[in-house]
């Protein structure tokens, strides 16, 4: 087997949220007890800025990186998709569509299933990381093909 997610997904699920909401709460925890402690009154915007930059931090995590897959799996006419400590083999003919998007961080390779898996309707992961600014990956573009044969060879 071949893996074809980013081997950085640990990364982006976890290592990376954990950074961004423990910085923005220690710095909510320093805004509201130092400047008390100074003899000064509470300060609104140092509290409202943080409080939104969790907001839209947590809504664009939950768009973006809290739905990858943790590892997916090239296993010759199926994928094997890790997520949550389950797994399930999705056969490429089960796959309709491919999309790709390159110009988000981290790059979502976004599969829509035939039928349902135990992941939903639609399973994404994390394509691995090029250096290459706009070129597509060539494992991606290798899993279309295997898709497009997979499919020919079951019509």
């Amino acid at each position: 087997m071949r893996r074809i997610s980013s081997q950085w997904t640990f990364f982006y699920k976890f290592a990376f949220p954990t950074f961004w909401f423990g910085f923005i709460i220690v710095f909510l925890i320093v805004a509201v007890f130092v400047p008390t402690r100074a003899g000064q009154g509470l300060p609104i915007p140092a509290l409202i800025v943080p409080i939104i930059m969790l907001v839209i931090g947590y809504a664009l995590m939950k768009k973006l990186i809290f739905d990858l897959a943790d590892e997916v799996w090239d296993d010759g006419d199926a994928l094997v998709v890790k997520k949550s400590g389950q797994e399930q083999r999705i056969a490429l003919s089960d796959i309709k569509n491919v999309n790709y998007s390159i110009m988000t961080s981290p790059p979502r390779v976004v599969l829509s299933l035939r039928r349902p898996s135990v992941f939903g309707e639609q399973v994404a992961f994390c394509a691995p990381i090029r250096f290459v600014p706009f070129a597509t990956s060539p494992i991606v573009d290798d899993l279309i093909e295997l898709i497009d044969v997979a499919r020919q060879k079951q019509a």
